[in-house]
């Protein structure tokens, strides 16, 4: 399966690959923000398998792992770039020998972003042992709309230049999104999406201006693949076991019982042919739009082939679609 990024006319994979776990534990903020620990031959040999599984696109940032990430996918692609899409974040400052992120100044919303872009970018170019970013992305959720604009001009520079092909924003803000788009060159936005939540009106924009929708947590970073009980608990360097984390799939350093409870309801549609529940969960994100590319996260060689698996399936149908909108209640929002 193949799918492009809207109007910046780059093919893509169907599926990609995210790249935040792999990057071992960090700190946001002083915060963990990572996924756990990680065994970095084993993501190298995962990386390899995904290639080889024919999914191309890997979606990582300067933040994961302070860096670490874009130096493990570097390092991984090292022989083989040409053959890779590669999508990567900016926005913090980054300390990779303390492993912590901080914002470029005292609040997120206010950073000079503009101001450190491009040696951010220069970073990450070194970090991934590459000459040019296929997709380079506004990191900051919640930044302002007004001083993003000093950002969106640089970018369009950074294309000029032949730095990046593409740019985008990693956000759920519809209005965040319309401003950046306004940039000739930006062809995606980074936005939360599985089968329980997202912003589905900001998807409707994707599809009216033609930009990829590249799709963080279609797994619900975790609790879709089936593998987790109400008793599931994480490690103290796991995100998921942070309080008063922005997902609401998870509560109590554990899972929402709700999310199991509504897996549970659609586990016979998402798993039909044949499908596991995790590549079911990515069949939906096709379904729901041409423009969607997955990038379910992964540690082991067994995760990334089961997830690049799912494009042997495709997409629900949109009459499976339906029949999941009506089991959770909620209106065809979908086409």
């Amino acid at each position: 399966m193949i799918r492009i990024l809207g109007r910046s006319g780059i093919e893509v994979s169907a599926s990609g690959m995210g790249c935040w776990a792999i990057g071992g534990p960090w700190n946001m903020m002083g915060s963990p923000a990572g996924w756990g620990n990680v065994d970095d031959k084993e993501s190298i040999r995962a990386i390899h398998a995904a290639l080889d599984a024919g999914a191309n696109f890997f979606d990582t940032a300067a933040n994961y792992g302070a860096g670490h990430s874009e130096r493990l996918l570097g390092k991984a692609l090292t022989d083989r770039r040409s053959q890779a899409v590669i999508a990567t974040k900016f926005g913090y400052e980054v300390d990779e020998e303390a492993k912590e992120v901080v914002a470029y100044g005292d609040v997120e919303e206010t950073a000079d972003i503009a101001g450190h872009l491009r040696q951010d970018c220069e970073a990450s170019l070194r970090r991934l042992n590459t000459d040019y970013i296929d997709v380079y992305q506004l990191h900051a959720w919640g930044y302002d709309i007004d001083k993003s604009y000093g950002v969106r001009q640089i970018l369009e520079e950074l294309v000029t230049e032949g730095k990046i092909r593409t740019y985008g924003w990693s956000t759920d803000r519809l209005d965040a999104v319309q401003a950046f788009a306004e940039g000739p060159n930006c062809g995606v936005v980074q936005q939360e999406l599985n089968v329980f939540l997202g912003n589905l009106e900001l998807l409707g924009y994707c599809e009216e201006v033609n930009l990829g929708s590249l799709n963080r947590a279609p797994l619900g970073m975790g609790i879709l693949t089936g593998k987790f009980t109400p008793d599931t608990r994480f490690a103290a360097n796991d995100i998921r076991a942070v309080p008063g984390m922005w997902f609401d799939g998870f509560e109590d350093g554990g899972i929402n019982p709700v999310w199991l409870r509504k897996l549970e309801a659609v586990r016979e549609i998402l798993t039909s042919n044949g499908r596991t529940l995790a590549q079911g969960a990515l069949a939906w994100i096709w379904g729901a739009s041409p423009l969607t590319v997955p990038i379910p996260g992964f540690k082991t060689v067994e995760q990334v082939q089961e997830n690049a698996g799912a494009m042997d399936f495709g997409p629900l149908t949109q009459e499976q679609m339906g029949e999941i909108d009506d089991i959770l209640g909620r209106e065809r929002v979908l086409s």
